[in-house]
């Protein structure tokens, strides 16, 4: 495997683990989440693909809001203290989901 794939693989490993952390430990899952969060998107923004139709644009676009409101669910984590972080954090999962399955699909036509 590419080294991107398997950093990628950890963020998304710690954000899931941060994630049901969450209401056990406190602040140590908050770091945690927010380091996977930033790996992640960095990793997804280093490999994303450039160019294509319009609609493959749109996609990638869809993607980095996604990336961007995981990070912010981080954020949100350390500066709320109750769960407004988990808004962020299914707004961010739902668009990645749903571009996950579509990008390879528009890839392939």
């Amino acid at each position: 495997m590419k080294l991107r794939s398997i950093l990628m693989m950890i963020g998304a490993t710690m954000l899931l683990a941060g994630a049901m952390m969450k209401m056990s430990f406190g602040a140590q899952a908050s770091y945690i989440y927010t380091i996977g969060a930033v790996l992640f998107a960095i990793m997804q923004f280093l490999g994303r693909v450039r160019g294509g139709s319009f609609v493959l644009r749109r996609l990638v676009t869809m993607q980095t809001v996604g990336s961007l409101a995981l990070v912010a669910a981080g954020v949100l984590m350390f500066t709320h203290h109750r769960n407004e972080w988990m808004v962020a954090m299914s707004v961010g999962a739902l668009l990645e989901l749903y571009t996950s399955f579509r990008i390879p699909k528009e890839l392939e036509e």
